[in-house]
C-alpha cells in the first residue's frame, strides 16, 4: 500500500452558518408567504408526534387533550407567533434540531418509533427536510423559540438573529408543554403584519390541516376602546373563537359517508363558484398509490371557461400548489378539485415530479377513473348524460386530443348532437346512415348561416350533426385517423354528392362563363348537376380540405402566430342545378338579353354566396340595390 493511501483522510463538508443564512433568506422559497405554511406545518407535526406517542403509551395523562395551534398577530410589537401544545423540545433537542441546519426531526422521530421502512405518509408527519423552520428568517430579523418538552417541567428559550448568531437560555418558564415560534418581522416585510394578508395565507395553505388552527389578532389600545364602545351600544356577548380550518376535509371521508349536498357545499367553499358542478369523482386509491381527492366537472359558461380550472395539490392536508401538470394530466387541469398525495414530498421539485414513477401512476389512475365515470354515466344514466353533454363536450374532445389512452377509453361514449337536438354516438349515426351515405358524417358549423343547406339535407332524410366549436375541427381529424374509411363532410362541401338525382346534367359553357363574369372571379369553378330539389337554382360548395386548412390558419393567427400575408386559396365550386326551372329560363335568356341574364345570374350567385357565408359590406350593398331594381321592374 502506498504512503499516499495510508495518509488519506476522510471527512464531511461543513457549511458555515454565516454563508448559508443569506441564501436561505433570499432563495429558500420562490414565494416568501410559504414561510407561514412551514412554521404552521411544524406545529402540526409537533401535535401529531405527541398523539402518536400517546397511542404507544410513551406519553401519559393526555386523555381528552384539546390540541390546537394558535397564530398571534401583534402589529404593535411587530411579531407573528405560532404556538402549539404538541411534543415540545428539550435543551438537547433544541441544540440538535434547531442549531443544526437540515437535520430532520421528523425523519428521526419516525425511524425511532416506527422503524426505518415506515410509510411516513400514513403517520401524518409533514416535515421531511429540516429546512422549513429557517424560512422564518425570510421575513424576520430575529426569531425566538420558547419550547417545553412533554417530558420536562422546564422550558428552553432559543433566540437567533438574521446573521445566524443564537443564544440558548435553559430553565425558562412556559405554562404548558409545546412550542412558541416568535418571528420579529423586518420593516421591509410590513405586509406580514396585516391581518387580511395573514388570513389569506392561512386560508390558502392551512385550510385543511389536521389540527385546529386559531388566529388571534392583538388589538391596539384605540381598537380596544372602540370595540368596548361598540359592545356597550349593542350589548352583545363575545363569540367563542372558531378554528380557521376544517380538520376533517371531505376527501378524507369514505365516499359512502358523503352526501351530494356535502359535495356541492365543499365545491362552493373551496372554489368560490356559485354554480352547481355537473358531477364529481371521489378518488380513494389505496396501496400501492395511496392518494385521495375529489374532482369536479364545473358547469361552463362558454367553451373557453374550461381553461380556468383549478386542481389543488395537498400533502397530508397541507396545500402545496395549484395545477401541477406533472401530477395531473394537462387536459384534467380544466377541471376543479383537490388531490392529497402524502407520498410526495411537501416541497416538490419539477425534476422530481418529471422522473417519479409514483407521479406517473397517479396520473394514469386519475385518467382511468375519469374515463370510467363518463362511461358509467353513458351506460347507466344515458338521459342525464345527454343533458350534460354540451358542458362535457369541450372537455372530452380536448382530452381525446391530448391523451390517446383517454380517447381509447371514452370513444364509445362520445356523443354527436344533430340539428334536431338528438344525440347519437359515432357508431349509432353510421349504422342509421349506411344505406344513404356509408361511412360519411355530414355536419354543420353554423345552424343559422347554413340553414338552406340543412333544409336540403333534411328533405332527403339525411341527418346532420352540429360541430360548431373551434376544437371540433381538430377533433374530427382524430376521429378520421382512428376510424378507417370514416370521413366528416360539412354540408356546404358536398351538396351534389349527397343530394344528386339520377342522370347526368349537360354542361353549358355560356352559363358557366356568365356566372364567372358576374361573380368577379374568372377562376371560379362551375359545375352542372341534377339536384333532387328543383327549387334551388345553385349552391356554393367549399371543399372540405380547403375549409379545414382555412380554419386551421385562423386558429393559428388567433394564438398569436404571424402567418404574414399568406392566405390558403379557397377551393370553391358553384354547383348549378340543371333541374331548376329558373336555370332553364336563364339558359334561354342568355340567347335573348345579355343585360337581363346578367342580372338574374348575379342574383342567383349572390343568393348562393349568402347561403354559404355572411356577405361583405360591398356585396350586401350591391345585392340590395339589385334586389330593389328587380322589384321595380316586376
Amino acid at each position: 500500500m502506498s504512503e499516499d493511501i495510508k495518509n488519506t483522510e476522510k471527512g464531511g463538508i461543513s457549511v458555515e452558518i454565516e454563508h448559508i443564512f443569506p441564501i436561505i433568506k433570499k432563495w429558500l422559497y420562490s414565494e416568501k408567504e410559504i414561510f407561514l405554511r412551514e412554521i404552521v406545518s411544524n406545529a402540526c407535526d409537533a401535535v401529531t408526534k405527541l398523539k402518536r406517542l400517546a397511542s404507544l403509551g410513551e406519553a401519559k395523562d393526555l386523555d381528552g387533550e384539546d390540541y390546537k395551534i394558535t397564530i398571534t398577530l401583534d402589529k404593535a410589537a411587530r411579531t407573528l407567533t405560532v404556538s402549539d401544545n404538541g411534543i415540545g423540545m428539550t435543551e438537547d433537542e433544541v441544540r440538535r434540531y434547531i442549531c443544526q441546519i437540515a437535520l430532520s426531526g421528523a425523519l428521526e422521530f419516525v425511524q425511532k418509533y416506527e422503524g426505518n421502512d415506515v410509510d411516513t405518509s400514513k403517520d401524518g408527519i409533514i416535515g421531511h427536510f429540516g429546512l422549513g423552520f429557517y424560512s422564518s428568517f425570510m421575513v424576520s430579523n430575529t426569531v425566538d423559540v420558547i419550547t417545553r418538552s412533554y417530558t420536562s417541567d422546564k422550558a428552553v428559550k432559543w433566540v437567533c438573529t438574521e446573521a445566524g448568531e443564537y443564544e440558548i437560555t435553559p430553565d425558562c418558564f412556559r405554562a404548558e408543554r409545546g412550542t412558541d415560534v416568535i418571528m420579529h418581522i423586518m420593516p421591509e416585510e410590513e405586509e406580514f403584519l396585516d391581518e387580511f394578508r395573514i388570513r389569506g395565507i392561512l386560508d390558502k395553505y392551512c385550510s385543511f390541516m389536521p389540527v385546529e388552527i386559531y388566529l388571534d389578532v392583538v388589538k391596539t389600545e384605540e381598537e380596544k376602546a372602540e370595540e368596548k364602545k361598540d359592545d356597550k351600544d349593542e350589548a352583545k356577548e363575545p363569540e367563542a373563537p372558531k378554528p380557521i380550518n376544517d380538520i376533517h376535509p371531505l376527501w378524507q371521508k369514505n365516499p359512502s359517508e358523503c352526501t351530494d349536498e356535502e359535495y356541492d357545499s365543499f365545491y362552493h367553499k373551496v372554489f368560490n363558484d356559485y354554480r352547481e358542478p355537473l358531477f364529481h369523482i371521489h378518488l380513494n386509491a389505496d396501496y400501492p398509490l395511496n392518494f385521495k381527492g375529489i374532482l369536479y366537472f364545473p358547469r361552463l359558461a362558454h367553451e373557453y371557461d374550461s381553461l380556468e380550472g383549478q386542481v389543488k395539490l395537498y400533502y397530508n392536508q397541507v396545500f402545496v400548489a395549484d395545477n401541477i401538470k406533472e401530477v395531473i394530466p394537462e387536459f384534467l387541469l380544466m377541471l376543479k378539485g383537490v388531490l392529497d398525495c402524502p407520498e410526495l414530498p411537501l416541497n416538490v421539485s419539477r425534476s422530481y415530479l418529471q422522473n417519479s414513477g409514483y407521479v406517473a401512476k397517479i396520473s394514469a389512475h386519475i385518467v382511468k377513473k375519469v374515463a370510467d365515470k363518463l362511461n358509467s354515466m353513458f351506460n347507466t344514466e344515458r338521459e342525464n348524460y345527454e343533458k350534460l353533454w354540451n358542458d362535457l363536450k369541450t372537455f372530452v374532445e380536448y382530452g381525446c386530443l391530448r391523451d390517446h389512452k383517454f380517447y381509447e377509453r371514452v370513444k364509445d361514449s362520445v356523443l354527436y348532437q344533430n340539428t334536431d337536438g338528438k344525440y347519437k354516438t359515432l357508431n349509432e349515426y353510421l349504422e342509421a346512415a349506411k344505406e344513404k351515405h356509408e361511412k360519411t358524417i355530414y355536419y354543420t358549423a353554423d345552424k343559422t348561416a347554413q340553414a338552406q343547406y340543412i333544409s336540403m339535407f333534411a328533405a332527403e332524410g339525411i341527418e346532420v350533426v352540429v360541430l360548431d366549436k373551434l376544437i371540433d375541427n381538430q377533433f374530427i381529424n382524430v376521429i378520421e385517423q382512428e376510424n378507417e374509411g370514416v370521413k366528416f363532410v360539412r354540408i356546404d362541401a358536398d351538396v351534389a354528392g349527397a343530394l344528386k338525382a339520377e342522370g347526368k346534367a349537360e354542361e353549358n359553357t355560356k352559363l358557366a362563363d356568365l356566372f364567372k363574369e358576374v361573380s368577379g372571379n374568372k377562376d371560379l369553378k362551375v359545375s352542372f348537376e341534377l339536384l333532387k330539389n328543383e327549387k334551388i337554382p345553385a349552391v356554393l360548395n367549399i371543399s372540405e380540405q380547403s375549409r379545414r386548412m382555412d380554419d386551421m390558419m385562423k386558429m393559428y393567427r388567433m394564438s398569436g402566430n404571424d402567418t404574414g400575408d399568406f392566405n390558403f386559396p379557397t377551393d370553391a365550386t358553384l354547383v348549378v342545378n340543371a333541374s331548376s326551372p329558373l336555370i332553364k329560363r336563364l339558359a334561354d335568356a342568355v340567347e335573348e338579353s345579355e343585360d337581363k341574364s346578367k342580372k338574374i345570374a348575379k342574383q342567383i350567385y349572390t343568393l348562393a354566396l349568402l347561403a354559404q357565408r355572411q356577405l361583405t359590406a360591398d356585396e350586401l350593398q350591391s345585392f340590395l340595390a339589385d334586389s330593389f331594381d328587380m322589384l321595380e321592374n316586376i
